[in-house]
């Protein structure tokens, strides 16, 4: 069975876990500094906080700017459930904001059209948390320069992005955003079991968020060895020595993950130029070059005379598993008791033609073509 995303785990990764296993720390130890020093490297950011998993890491992000009942934050509907969800878990209120219905991200007219309509309803924006969708990002400079004359914090949703280029530079280096948080779940660029975290170029707000994930709590050595005081009401959301020593290894490869993911993207879209323009492979936008979280053409179903589900189940009975990322945040119940019915143009229509092929590093020439194969005896 090929499914649609896999953790890509060797030997080395295997030596490490076992390695830490053995030491006097399992969680709360070395490896958290160490993990958290590596990922600074690669993404270029100075700060690195590292949590639980992505949730977590959304969550803290939140935290840290004192979000709560009263606040809106603004969220492209085209995500996972997480990243509204964080913003609900402070008492804020989110506001839906449309996408690009070819690549799937934020635009700075979706942002602009959700302020407009957040202002009518009188309510105040703190926030906004575009997402850098299938390991392609968002045009932060854009976003930043309008969120700037409202005073508005930028935050992103980075969990697909970890290894892409933005304007040249590692995905975390930008200013264009106070902070991004990541995923460390086995299908995402790097795996470590669950795992997450959040970068940024203010101390402050790192420092807050490493006393937020354990309890609130400080130490003050100026009193004793012993004594620590709570401030703020923190959780645990700490992660432990085995799943860093993990990320650590993991992200040794990660040059080497992104470059087989983008061969492979290449690869597709050579393949299955026979079903163009009813099978469209992902658009790239020219200020990002994608890490290719995930590989997601854009499907015409009405020309293909199939259904998705009906085309989802015919590829798994030939071993091949796929997926939809995402169905619209703004269509689930919760939401829609909270905001009724909501109307996202670009977003309906990105998810009625998306549909994430098995992508992953260990994926070899011939799986793909296997895969492309497949769709062309069925679509054809």
């Amino acid at each position: 069975m090929f499914p649609y995303g896999r953790q890509s785990i060797d030997d080395e990764d295997v030596a490490a876990v076992i390695e830490t296993l053995r030491s006097d720390f399992l969680t709360t130890g070395p490896k958290i500094e160490e993990f958290e020093a590596q990922l600074c490297d690669k993404t270029g950011a100075p700060y690195a906080v590292v949590c639980g998993n992505g949730t977590l890491a959304l969550h803290l992000s939140a935290l840290a700017l004192n979000i709560g009942d009263g606040d809106a934050v603004i969220v492209p509907s085209l995500t996972f459930l997480a990243t509204a969800n964080a913003i609900r878990y402070c008492g804020g209120s989110v506001v839906f904001s449309d996408v690009d219905p070819d690549t799937g991200l934020m635009r700075v007219q979706d942002f602009q059209e959700a302020l407009e309509h957040a202002e009518k309803k009188n309510m105040t924006v703190k926030a906004v948390y575009p997402v850098h969708m299938t390991g392609q990002c968002a045009n932060l400079k854009e976003i930043k320069n309008l969120a700037d004359q409202h005073g508005i914090a930028v935050v992103v949703d980075g969990s697909h992005s970890l290894g892409a280029e933005y304007y040249g530079e590692p995905v975390g280096k930008s200013r264009d955003a106070l902070m991004m948080t990541y995923s460390f779940h086995p299908v995402k660029t790097i795996a470590m079991g669950e795992g997450g975290a959040i970068t940024t170029h203010d101390k402050n707000l790192a420092d807050k968020m490493r006393i937020l994930r354990s309890h609130g709590i400080e130490k003050r050595l100026d009193i004793g060895p012993w004594f620590y005081e709570m401030k703020d009401l923190g959780f645990n959301y700490r992660i432990t020595d085995i799943q860093c020593a993990l990320g650590i290894s993991q992200i040794k490869k990660l040059d080497k993950f992104v470059t087989r993911r983008r061969e492979l993207a290449s690869l597709y879209d050579e393949l299955l130029k026979p079903l163009f323009p009813r099978i469209k492979p992902p658009k790239r936008e020219n200020y990002t070059v994608s890490s290719w979280h995930l590989y997601a053409p854009r499907f015409d179903f009405k020309a293909l005379r199939i259904n998705r589900a009906d085309l989802m189940n015919e590829l798994s009975k030939k071993d091949i598993g796929t997926q939809v990322h995402y169905i619209p945040v703004h269509s689930q119940p919760y939401y829609k008791n909270l905001y009724g019915d909501i109307c996202l143009p670009g977003t309906e229509e990105y998810y009625e033609g998306t549909l994430s092929l098995p992508f992953y590093p260990a994926l070899k020439n011939e799986d793909v073509e296997y895969v492309s194969n497949t769709l062309k005896e069925i679509l054809l």
